[in-house]
């Protein structure tokens, strides 16, 4: 009875100072992982990576990771035009079947799924912001975007007519929708301008708008988009997405 006590306190300390070696084994590999993703994509701040399961040395032993988090405080994402970029903020993505290279130097997910937020001053830049003329002596432009319930989002649209007097901010109600890696805003309805002669496709290239959302990283694309109070949360997703390397 006595060697199976030992045998059994041997059993038990040995599985903790394992349990104690997977975890600073696992804490080391994040560490490790966030400097190379951080080098990869040339971020401004250092990624929160974050590997799930235990044991860590086993799922390593077998060349991948089952599943691995990856957090994005702020990525600049290209816009399809030169120079510019957008903002997303709050990346967060859950990458399925990590496998790695024998030297570790690169590693690629089966599969990638998240979520990110675009805020409503970010996507205000690519609207149509400065006094354009819509018909004779009337000029309208976007002012500001925000939150307008149930999934929309408003546009407010200053408009002028001085021959009549008119300056005043409309309301706009839209539909936000993804459509070729663009996120695409769409008037439900549109504002009368003060003017019968305004044609409903001059409105629409002030209200109506898209931004192309390039380069995310590791090749993870745009999926679904949604309004809500903060800004646009978008939806994202890949396979065969590239960590690093």
């Amino acid at each position: 009875m006595r060697a199976l006590r030992i045998l059994l306190i041997l059993v038990v300390v040995l599985g903790g100072l394992f349990a104690i070696v997977d975890r600073v084994a696992v804490h080391f590999a994040e560490g490790e992982a966030a400097d190379k993703l951080k080098a990869t994509e040339n971020l401004a701040s250092t990624p929160d990576v974050h590997i799930k399961g235990f044991p860590f040395l086993t799922q390593v032993a077998g060349g991948s990771l089952d599943d691995v988090e990856v957090g994005i405080k702020d990525y600049e994402a290209a816009t399809g035009t030169a120079g510019k970029t957008i903002r997303i903020d709050d990346l967060k993505a859950d990458m399925k079947g990590v496998t790695f290279s024998g030297d570790y130097s690169s590693a690629i997910a089966d599969t990638a799924s998240g979520t990110a937020m675009i805020s409503y001053a970010e996507l205000l830049k690519t609207a149509k912001s400065q006094p354009t003329a819509v018909a004779p002596g009337v000029t309208a432009e976007v002012v500001g975007l925000s939150y307008g319930g149930n999934g929309k989002i408003k546009v407010a649209v200053e408009a002028k007519v001085p021959s009549l007097g008119i300056d005043q901010t409309l309301p706009v109600l839209s539909t936000v929708t993804v459509e070729n890696d663009k996120v695409q805003v769409h008037a439900d309805s549109l504002p009368s301008l003060g003017a019968a002669a305004v044609a409903e496709n001059r409105v629409r290239e002030i209200t109506d708008f898209q931004q192309a959302i390039d380069r995310l990283p590791g090749g993870i694309t745009l999926d679904k988009v949604e309004a809500a109070k903060d800004g646009v949360r978008i939806s994202v997703k890949g396979s065969d997405v590239r960590l690093a390397g």
